[in-house]
């Protein structure tokens, strides 16, 4: 009789290091989490917040001329500032680029309620899924050919002028008006779609529960719809008034001699080749866009969203 010595091919053998590795992220979905946003936002510190902080330095440089060649002075300086903050024709073109970004705005909202409304209360599924296609199609275009477009349009021989014509009326030609529709047209999709995914949360047995107690078209829309609705319009003003603040291309094509904000950066960075000057200038929008985030945050339509 013999016998066989037993083998350890029949004992479980020790787990790799990716099961044990799995294993303990397993056990730590905190550190799993942590893992998984590490890349993102390392990415998000060194392109964005990165670039900012650059931005920032730069902007305390300056740009000495005096000589037969420019040098690029590093020792800290308010002069770009003081520049900017000093000078009528820099406080007129911000207060303009504001101005432009907030009638934007309000154009956008005015435009898209109504539409958005219809898509989402009034329209069947089947004519809703056209209508949302519609909305995203103008994205599908590139931004120089929408904005040539209007240039067409807003000419001295332009469709805008023909259609006016037979009426004693003129188009606005170019300039801040032509900048703002051109804009306005540009971003309204940004606002379209917020709205629109905000009426569609909007149960409508709310709306038939206030038209059962006297509410009137007008007053259910002012009193069950709006506020429910004003947290996604707060999402799209942020789309429309930041892409308007940053923009500097539509009012080269139709603004005329308009100038908004960021073309003294663009100047600034192509022509002169003061980059420490349009630095500074780059805060602006940065510090607009950050004051209206704050302001917004302050009415709670963030934390509804």
């Amino acid at each position: 009789m013999t016998t066989s010595t037993p083998t350890a091919e029949g004992l479980p053998g020790r787990p790799s290091a990716a099961v044990r590795a799995s294993s303990f992220l397993h056990r730590h979905p905190r550190l799993r989490l942590a893992g998984l946003l590490s890349a993102p936002m390392l990415w998000l510190v060194v392109a964005y917040l990165g670039s900012l902080a650059v931005m920032f330095v730069t902007a305390f440089w300056r740009l000495d001329t005096g000589g037969f060649v420019a040098v690029l002075d590093r020792t800290p300086s308010l002069q770009n500032f003081t520049e900017l903050l000093t000078e009528d024709v820099y406080r007129r073109v911000a207060l303009r680029t504001l101005g432009i970004a907030a009638a934007v705005t309000v154009v956008d909202t005015l435009v898209a309620l109504p539409m958005a409304f219809y898509m989402a209360k009034v329209a069947s599924p089947r004519t809703r899924k056209v209508l949302v296609a519609l909305v995203l199609t103008p994205l599908w275009a590139s931004y120089l050919v929408k904005a040539y477009a209007w240039r067409t349009m807003l000419a001295e021989d332009g469709v805008v002028n023909w259609a006016l014509g037979p009426v004693g009326g003129r188009g606005p030609g170019f300039g801040v008006a032509a900048t703002a529709i051109t804009l306005g047209y540009l971003w309204l999709p940004y606002m379209i779609l917020p709205v629109f995914a905000g009426l569609e949360r909007i149960p409508d047995s709310l709306l038939e529960a206030s038209g059962d107690l006297g509410g009137t078209a007008g007053r259910t829309f002012r009193t069950v719809v709006l506020p429910l609705l004003f947290p996604s319009i707060v999402a799209g003003s942020i789309f429309t008034f930041s892409l308007t603040l940053g923009d500097y291309i539509a009012v080269k094509i139709v603004g005329g001699s308009t100038q908004m904000f960021a073309n003294v950066i663009y100047d600034n960075i192509g022509v002169a080749g003061n980059l420490p000057f349009a630095a500074a200038a780059a805060v602006f929008p940065v510090v607009a866009i950050l004051l209206y985030l704050a302001l917004v945050r302050r009415t709670g339509a963030l934390d509804n969203l």
